[in-house]
């Protein structure tokens, strides 16, 4: 009989159960796929990319990149998978998605702790249990979890369209990374003049949204980072030109100038065959992306092999539900991980998800929980979520700002840059005296 069960073989799951796994707990890993598929999954691989393949900064001394040298030192599977699977995105780590989910699937089948088992769950199972659902969770377990939480909550979020490299005309397209970045042709753009923003600004603003149903519309709630491109677009004529779309550090090999405003598009693999529209979320309906992004400067004859879709989430009231170790503060043998629980973005729902097994492993050896300084991007993210002070939880992404302050003021040319990498310095000094320290009450 395993001594753990994990619900869900997404970004936070396969990570809570390596984790356990690797700390010798025999796991049973639950995933409905292929048998069930969400509205937004369509591969029966393990941490399916369903919105960016980018995983965001690399460099430590960026939010992102912190965080990831935070799960590595913890024991992290995912950030090595995807480093083995990475494609050129600037300064950014994106990956391949197929054959990252691949190896992420190969690795957790093959571990000799781990029991996968297949088929969708309608119950919370008995003994310690993680659910690792995410954002699309099954109604069937959705349910059970609503009368166990006595909360139903939902937010909506949009994927963007991705497009065949061989049908981008170089004509107008151009590679090149904001201020020469990375290997310099890690991103397509697309430029635009002034006239040619405006005609596409108005076309997109005065373009037929997807149908919801009335519950989806009673419901809907955007979260900001991945907001429509058209609802973005409405708040104003430069809110798409001083977002996704703004030309700054780029100079059009074509003219020799900088555009008005620019569309990128990054690799969905390797090779370089498929590029996603980056920032381009959307609701639209298919006819109508195709129409309004074909007058994007080297898109006129896109091919189109996935359109953006919009599909429900669901989070919980952390703060009101969970304590620190993500464990349920009403029945301790169980705990959430992942986007469920408020974090926000692949990577911290991946070390929400090492956390919550790190945690599972010590509540069975009768062990103190870990729990992260605040210093530390994870612990910082944890103690946003399950802060019992929070009134209106919203999804936290990493950012330097739920860190406690430093002592030290940072001035000159590079004082953003030193900044940034002093609180990196901290977090990962902090961490390493909380990982050696004794476990044991």
């Amino acid at each position: 009989m395993s001594a753990l069960t994990v619900v869900g073989a997404g970004m936070a799951g396969c990570e809570a159960a390596w984790a356990a796994a690797q700390a010798g707990l025999d796991v049973t890993l639950c995933e409905m796929k292929p048998e069930k598929y969400s509205p937004a999954h369509h591969s029966p691989d393990f941490a399916e990319l369903v919105c960016s393949n980018s995983l965001k900064a690399s460099r430590v001394d960026s939010a992102a990149g912190l965080l990831k040298e935070e799960m590595r030192r913890l024991g992290s599977l995912l950030v090595p998978c995807a480093e083995e699977c990475a494609v050129e995105a600037g300064g950014a780590l994106a990956v391949d998605r197929g054959q990252f989910s691949a190896l992420v699937t190969e690795k957790i089948r093959s571990h000799p702790r781990i029991t996968v088992v297949g088929g969708e769950v309608d119950a919370i199972p008995d003994g310690e249990v993680i659910i690792a659902t995410g954002p699309l969770t099954s109604d069937a377990l959705h349910a059970p979890i609503a009368a166990l939480t006595g909360q139903s909550l939902y937010f909506y979020d949009a994927a963007a369209p991705i497009v065949t490299g061989e049908s981008i005309s170089m004509e107008r397209a151009f590679y090149a990374s904001r201020y020469g970045k990375g290997t310099g042709d890690d991103y397509l753009n697309c430029p635009m003049t002034q006239e040619e923003y405006r005609a596409f600004y108005d076309a997109l603003i005065h373009a037929e949204s997807a149908e919801l149903h009335d519950f989806e519309r009673e419901a809907l709630r955007v979260y900001e980072g991945c907001m429509p491109v058209e609802v973005l677009a409405k708040r104003g004529e430069d809110a798409i030109r001083y977002g996704m779309m703004k030309p700054v550090g780029l100079t059009d090999p074509h003219t020799g100038k900088r555009p008005y405003a620019v569309v990128q598009l990054r690799r969905e693999n390797r090779e370089g065959t498929m590029w996603n529209l980056v920032g381009f979320q959307t609701n639209l309906k298919w006819g109508e992306q195709k129409r309004v992004f074909s007058m994007i400067p080297g898109l006129e004859n896109a091919e189109f092999v996935r359109y953006g879709v919009m599909h429900r989430n669901s989070f919980l009231d952390s703060p009101k539900l969970l304590n620190p170790d993500y464990s349920l503060r009403t029945e301790p043998r169980i705990r959430f991980a992942g986007q469920m629980t408020g974090v926000e973005g692949y990577m911290e729902s991946a070390g929400s998800g090492i956390l919550a097994g790190l945690n599972a492993v010590r509540r069975i050896k009768g062990e103190k929980p870990l729990i992260l300084p605040r210093e530390t991007m994870l612990g910082a993210l944890t103690a946003y979520i399950t802060d019992p002070y929070t009134e209106n939880l919203q999804p936290m992404g990493a950012n330097m700002g739920i860190l406690p302050m430093l002592s030290e003021r940072f001035r000159g040319k590079d004082g953003k840059q030193r900044k940034y990498q002093a609180y990196a310095d901290r977090a990962l000094a902090a961490l390493e005296a909380c990982i050696h320290a004794p476990a044991a009450n």
